[in-house]
């Protein structure tokens, strides 16, 4: 099953940003348990756009870990803030994120090496976001080889391939999945994450978009994607296609998820309601 990293601990929205601000830790820690009880691996956190981001990211930190044991997703561009959260994260973080943009992989990759961290590299550099995917390539490269320099192993990296808005470029998905293909075969020792918002943006009905744009990357093989893990009807259809990928044998993963609760039961069919025999010995109706 694919890694679900949770996004709702997330200064650009509102409700969270003056929790932040205001220190609720009452709503910050019901936000990571919700998350949690939902079937999250990894919870992100992010502070930016905060006043004092280094010690509001720190706070953040402390506080969801201490209800909860997952490893955190620290989302910064900013390396002071990801150093202050590192220094108090327990266990092994996710920094997100690095770029090739050269000071950032000075600044950056350092702590990854010094705090046994993984880290998030994205598919852009000084000059912006690539527009082909051989562009994109390059960069990763880059930033594969400066990670491996100072000793961090491609297995500890996720590369996001990147995912623009639809509302203003028809083709940043087909972009996104063909980046997607080319980093698995180009770099089969690395990881690859995606978030999901970015490509609704500006459009109505936004669950929908991103959660079509998830099975279309849970059928691309991607490892890790930020969503909300409280959408029990995504998260039952990501289950579901790993079942109908073979991925999932004897469905257990599929069952124990149920069982848990985790599902949306919405669309339940009964035994006696699914309509249609059994067909002896091919299991179809």
């Amino acid at each position: 099953m694919l890694t679900i990293i949770g996004e709702r601990i997330n200064s650009t929205i509102r409700r969270v940003g003056q929790a932040i601000r205001a220190r609720d830790a009452g709503f910050i820690r019901g936000l990571a348990l919700a998350q949690a009880a939902a079937g999250a691996s990894w919870l992100e956190v992010n502070a930016g756009g905060v006043d004092n981001e280094p010690e509001s990211l720190a706070w953040l930190v402390c506080e969801v870990q201490t209800v909860c044991s997952l490893p955190l997703c620290l989302d910064s561009a900013n390396p002071e803030a990801l150093h202050a959260a590192l220094a108090v994260h327990k266990g092994t973080a996710i920094v997100n994120s690095v770029t090739g943009h050269p000071e950032g992989l000075a600044r950056v990759l350092p702590l990854v090496k010094k705090n046994r961290s993984r880290v998030v590299a994205l598919c852009m550099d000084d000059r912006g976001i690539p527009n082909t995917v051989e562009r994109r390539l390059e960069v990763v490269e880059r930033i594969i080889s400066a990670a491996g320099s100072i000793g961090v192993a491609e297995e500890d990296i996720y590369v996001d391939p990147l995912v623009l808005p639809v509302s203003t470029n028809a083709a940043a998905g087909l972009l996104l999945l063909e980046t997607l293909r080319a980093v698995k075969k180009t770099f089969p020792r690395v990881k690859t994450v995606c978030g999901l918002s970015n490509v609704s943006y500006g459009l109505p009905s936004r669950r929908a978009v991103n959660g079509t744009l998830a099975i279309l990357l849970a059928i691309e093989g991607i490892d890790a994607l930020i969503m909300d893990p409280t959408d029990r009807t995504l998260l039952s259809q990501l289950y579901a296609l790993e079942i109908l990928l073979g991925r999932d044998s004897r469905c257990r993963r599929f069952l124990t998820a149920y069982r848990a609760g985790l599902f949306s039961n919405a669309g339940h069919v009964t035994e006696s309601g699914a309509g249609g025999r059994l067909l002896a010995g091919t299991g179809q109706r």
